[in-house]
């Protein structure tokens, strides 16, 4: 019996521990009321972190976005969405107008998680992390964060590159 709880006792702590820093924190999807841990549901992918917004120059974006995540998905690649009105109040509706924006104009099927803030001071914990990697908080819509496999920030790209961008779709293959 003290076998078995050791057992369970190390396979529980070695679970605690397989949860890169970068993933290791819980945010609620669109629309629902409980929160998801990233761990659970994205560890031993390759993750593009973006923060969106449904009235921006680079909005067009979120179809390159989820062509990615079409094109990619089944190799262990996820975008994760994560609108903001942080930037020139071009996030302001309700998460409904958000979910409903998102999937009736681009057919978004990536997650999508609650409206937050990402701006460098009042950042949400994911992106205050991200920042700090980096070296670099969003300055404006649609920047991207990108996460292997292992859980470590491999790149950050500002707004201005696209997910079309080669250099941005080579990296994701390569870690794919």
């Amino acid at each position: 019996m003290r076998t078995l709880i050791a057992f369970v006792l190390g396979v529980l702590a070695m679970q605690a521990e397989a949860c890169p820093t970068s993933l290791d924190f819980s945010f609620r999807p669109l629309l629902a009321s409980a929160p998801v841990h990233l761990c659970e549901e994205y560890a031993g992918k390759v993750v593009l972190v973006v923060n969106t917004a449904s009235q921006c120059g680079f909005t067009p974006q979120y179809e390159g976005l989820e062509k990615l995540y079409q094109e990619f998905g089944a190799r262990g690649f996820v975008v994760l969405g994560f609108p903001s009105n942080d930037f020139g109040g071009q996030e302001p509706g309700s998460e409904a107008d958000i979910q409903k924006f998102c999937r009736s104009i681009y057919g978004i099927e990536f997650p999508m998680f609650e409206k937050t803030s990402v701006k460098k001071g009042s950042a949400n914990p994911l992106f205050a992390h991200l920042a700090a990697v980096t070296g670099t908080a969003p300055r404006w819509n649609f920047y991207k964060y990108l996460i292997d496999r292992e859980g470590r920030v491999v790149k950050a790209y500002s707004s201005i590159t696209g997910p079309g961008s080669g250099r941005l779709r080579r990296r994701i293959e390569g870690l794919l």
